[in-house]
């Protein structure tokens, strides 16, 4: 397969360099320093301290590459909208998007056959550009279980996980979809075929609604959440208000409160993602993993009061960085 990763950084590196390894044809798209180490060196994977470097074509312009079967796209989510228009040298008909990304994604009501169907989501993107910007057709979802992060330019190291799960948004188990997976696992990830891909968003979700903005306010890591009990009690109520929100569309997460908890414990000293950004002066993904939830409860008359105060409190640390 020929296969572009757009946002070569943790997630987008681990995901080049095991495609690479199993023989892929693999560009990166990058910038800064990372993209003259890509350039220079080559990406570097560090996992359980075996070092692999795989010479690959690296441009900070997308249009250096040919049409490509597979993008992945592995941006924050604020930077997707500016990145959408730039990907039309590497998508043709059967081109398949794997937008591997945090929160609820700009696509979610494409094909999604309730009462929103088709329509925006007006906090990620307000004038559906996003939408008009790439034919949602070649979208197929992605939820990633996996933890890397690049530790100097070029370098990324794996930390846990390989687990990826795809599926349609129109929740047909396509051909399409088999053969990446096919793909996926031959490579080395952990890939499955969900029969319906929001329940996985929502699933992840609801945990990193929870936990991402209590541990960029806090600068908690789990470990610390987890032996407060007042914090912890916190993390029960927006877990408990964001599944009510999920179930208002169709979702019901498949586990409970205290399963989804004991999920998150499996992480535990990790600084999770918003930790780290608010350390390294990064923006936050505030709308997709907080305001996008905010949007939906009110869309469908849902209060969720904790949800909504720590959305307007990590809304306004978000703009003090």
């Amino acid at each position: 397969m020929k296969i572009c990763i757009v946002g070569a950084g943790a997630i987008g590196g681990l995901t080049g360099a095991w495609f690479a390894r199993a023989g892929h044809d693999v560009c990166l798209v990058a910038h800064g320093a990372h993209l003259d180490a890509l350039r220079r060196n080559g990406l570097t994977l560090v996992a359980q301290e075996k070092r692999e470097v795989f010479a690959l074509r690296a441009s900070d312009e997308p249009a250096d590459f040919a049409v490509q079967d597979v993008v992945f796209l592995c941006l924050k989510t604020y930077s997707i909208a500016a990145m959408l228009p730039r990907l039309r040298t590497l998508v043709s008909l059967d081109t398949m998007v794997v937008p591997a990304i945090n929160g609820l994604p700009w696509w979610y009501f494409y094909k999604e056959g309730g009462s929103l169907d088709g329509r925006p989501i007006d906090c990620l993107d307000p004038d559906g550009r996003m939408l008009s910007a790439l034919d949602p057709k070649h979208i197929l979802g992605c939820v990633v279980h996996a933890a890397a992060q690049v530790t100097a330019p070029g370098v990324v190291s794996h930390t846990a996980g390989k687990h990826f799960i795809i599926g349609e948004p129109d929740r047909t188990r396509s051909a399409r979809a088999g053969r990446l997976a096919a793909a996926m696992n031959a490579a080395g990830f952990e890939a499955r075929l969900a029969p319906d891909i929001r329940v996985e968003i929502w699933m992840k979700l609801v945990g990193n609604l929870s936990y991402n903005p209590v541990a960029a306010l806090t600068l908690a890591q789990m470990n610390d959440i987890h032996g407060n009990d007042a914090l912890l009690a916190l993390i029960r109520t927006l877990i408990e208000e964001a599944m009510r929100v999920a179930e208002a569309y169709g979702v019901r997460v498949p586990m409970t409160i205290e399963e989804r908890i004991s999920v998150a414990k499996q992480l535990a000293g990790a600084k999770i993602s918003m930790h780290q950004d608010i350390e390294r002066g990064r923006p936050l993904e505030t709308e997709a993993i907080v305001g996008a939830v905010v949007e939906l409860a009110r869309k469908a008359g849902i209060a969720t009061p904790m949800v909504d105060a720590v959305y307007a409190l990590i809304a306004e640390r978000a703009k003090h960085i």
